[in-house]
């Protein structure tokens, strides 16, 4: 319900691409290092669903308070205390979502949850876009109500009943936390990819730009969620079936394809398609990442693991969005998109040409 609304937001409290860039780069950076640091507490413990619950809860109740902000500033701090709670959730909730997951299934695991994740992702901007016929251009009104589902959530949240089996908490030394690390080929160029994965929330504004209406925008967001929700079971099953590897550099490949596009576009009719296109990147690379990184490490190191490539993700998301915003200021809006194109294509190729190693005991 916020995100497809929160360019059009901080563009009525004066504020451009850049700092756009700068508030969900430094969200995400947050979220990052709090995902590494749940991540090594995992493995620690055999009890990840209270690190859930606060984490949900937190997210939950910070989101509404972007109803009384008065200056980007205030959107920044909102943004980052929810993404506080999405740092505490991420690694543990990965790690659990292995523990009880078949090494041979491990993509489609968890891009069924990434599917799940986009289906709800989809359904709060048709939400937040009925609110606003309704209550025309009441920006603030619709993230207020935004607190209902996030309360809804920590509540479903209770009813889940953890299994602690095949969670074994790691043991100290340096020879597990060496193996507790993913292969640096795969984070690098993941790292690399990151660096050109600027916020989503960019290209919402691109959307705008070239001419969709404010109360389009839900939708449009809405669209790219749906393909990911409904796409990204099947691809995790095809992923587990033909290559994680293939199907990760496909998606990389495809995203510069993508991104070039949203670059070359002139027309708001060009968004819907550009927009339905793009959701194929998630559902090609958002399991295979996670299912190579846990597939890497032993079982009881795969907390760590996850949260290291979480890092890398988060940081690389911090640069490319604070690049990407500069460069859409102060440049042009065509030269951010295909810096990222070019990145993305640069990932795939140095992926595509090292030899994977075997994989970790389980």
């Amino acid at each position: 319900m916020v995100m497809p609304l929160l360019p059009a937001f901080l563009v009525s409290l004066g504020a451009g691409a850049a700092y756009l860039g700068v508030i969900e780069g430094a969200a995400e950076a947050t979220a990052a290092l709090l995902k590494y640091l749940s991540g090594r507490w995992a493995d620690r413990t055999r009890r990840l669903l209270p690190l859930a619950v606060l984490g949900y809860g937190l997210a939950g109740l910070a989101r509404p308070f972007l109803s009384i902000a008065r200056a980007p500033w205030q959107v920044l701090v909102v943004r980052n205390i929810d993404r506080v709670g999405k740092g505490i959730r991420t690694s543990p909730r990965d790690k659990l979502l292995a523990a009880s997951t078949v090494r041979e299934r491990l993509a489609e695991a968890f891009a069924f949850h990434r599917g799940m994740d986009h289906a709800g992702a989809a359904l709060g901007p048709l939400v937040a876009a009925g609110l606003l016929v309704f209550w025309p251009g009441d920006l603030r009104r619709v993230f207020l109500l935004a607190a209902i589902p996030g309360g809804l959530a920590v509540v479903a949240l209770f009813a889940v009943k953890e299994t602690t089996s095949g969670l074994r908490p790691a043991a100290g030394g340096q020879e597990p936390i060496a193996r507790a690390k993913a292969p640096p080929i795969l984070l690098t160029a993941i790292g690399l990819f990151t660096l050109g994965n600027s916020t989503d929330a960019l290209l919402v504004l691109r959307a705008q730009t070239v001419g969709v209406q404010t109360v389009h925008l839900p939708i449009l967001w809405s669209l790219l969620h749906v393909v990911r929700a409904l796409l990204s079971w099947p691809m995790g099953r095809l992923a587990d079936r033909f290559g994680r590897r293939t199907a990760l550099i496909t998606g990389w490949i495809w995203y510069a394809v993508c991104y070039a596009g949203f670059a070359l576009s002139t027309a708001p009719w060009q968004m819907w398609g550009l927009f339905a296109a793009y959701g194929l990147v998630a559902a090609l690379t958002e399991g295979s990442e996670r299912a190579l990184i846990a597939e890497a490490v032993p079982g009881e190191h795969r907390g760590s693991a996850l949260g290291l490539y979480n890092l890398v993700s988060g940081v690389g998301l911090l640069a490319a969005s604070i690049i990407a915003g500069e460069i859409w200021d102060h440049v042009s809006p065509a030269a951010a998109l295909l810096v990222g194109a070019t990145l993305a294509f640069g990932a795939a190729v140095l992926l595509g040409g090292h030899r994977p190693a075997a994989p970790a005991p389980a």
